[in-house]
């Protein structure tokens, strides 16, 4: 037998007629990575030792001190500080690696007094 070759025909595709919904969400906000990036890099971290400082002298930091300290490490910052001590309420202390910003030691009024600070740059007063 004897088949003829025929020309293979493209295959159509079919037409779509289901489109798939874009979720979207209400109320979403679009903020641009750059500026998320920018506010973690900037926040204030706590080395485990102050952690650890912290923990020991029975420190708790409220949202408002930690957004305080935060501002105070930006100043220092803006002002080219490397190492500050940031004095908060006459009852706090840190010293802050404001490059890193990472709170180095934290101590309380009892611990300030009779205390020397030494490696530091700066000295804020919140």
């Amino acid at each position: 037998m004897f088949y003829p070759i025929q020309p293979i025909q493209p295959i159509q595709p079919a037409a779509d007629t289901h489109k798939p919904a874009t979720a979207k969400q209400p109320d979403q906000i679009k903020v641009p990575f750059q500026s998320i990036l920018r506010q973690e890099l900037n926040q204030v971290k706590f080395s485990q030792h102050a952690k650890d400082r912290l923990e020991q002298r029975n420190i708790k930091l409220d949202d408002t001190q930690i957004e305080r300290l935060q501002d105070a490490v930006e100043k220092a910052a803006q002002k080219g500080a490397r190492e500050s001590l940031v004095l908060m309420d006459t009852n706090l202390a840190f010293v802050v690696s404001v490059r890193n910003r990472t709170v180095i030691t934290a101590m309380d009024g009892a611990s300030i007094k009779d205390n020397v600070f030494t490696n530091i740059d700066s000295a804020i007063f919140i």
